[in-house]
């Protein structure tokens, strides 16, 4: 793998984190949202990755199956709504009550949002080291060569 192809994929993982961490923050800020442009409770949001493919050429498919190539970074398929329940709450003078007294709340679990906010944190750090060590390496290759 040549050192600009390393910095391509920790860049579209970079990306990727970023889009994460932006969706579980918009997630947090909606933990009590109960009315939404639809009409009900915010449902939770969710990222899917998905590996990101090069060209379909003869010559690149020859070439990864010589140099063994990991792959070429992530990319981000879409981002869908979490399908579980919404929490029913006993709330009878709010608003959005229902005959029985009951608020659907949004499907947000904030102990949830912040494990996987550390983990797009961790991951993001860690493609930002791949990153330097691959700029590092590049350096060092420039002063072998003086």
């Amino acid at each position: 793998m040549s050192l600009f192809q390393a910095i391509n994929t920790s860049a579209s993982g970079l990306t990727a984190q970023r889009l994460r961490m932006d969706v579980i923050s918009n997630n947090l800020a909606n933990v009590n949202t109960t009315r939404t442009q639809s009409g009900e409770a915010y449902r939770r949001q969710m990222v899917v990755f998905q590996e990101r493919q090069g060209q379909a050429s003869f010559g690149s498919i020859l070439q990864e199956a010589i140099h063994q190539y990991p792959g070429k970074g992530v990319r981000v398929m879409g981002i869908v709504k979490d399908n579980s329940p919404l929490k029913m709450v006993y709330n009878p003078e709010h608003p959005d009550a229902n005959a029985e007294g009951y608020v659907r709340m949004p499907n947000v679990n904030t102990v949830t949002e912040m494990v996987d906010m550390i983990s797009a944190t961790r991951a993001y750090e860690a493609n930002v080291t791949a990153v330097n060590s691959a700029k590092n390496m590049a350096l060092k290759a420039l002063e072998i060569g003086r």
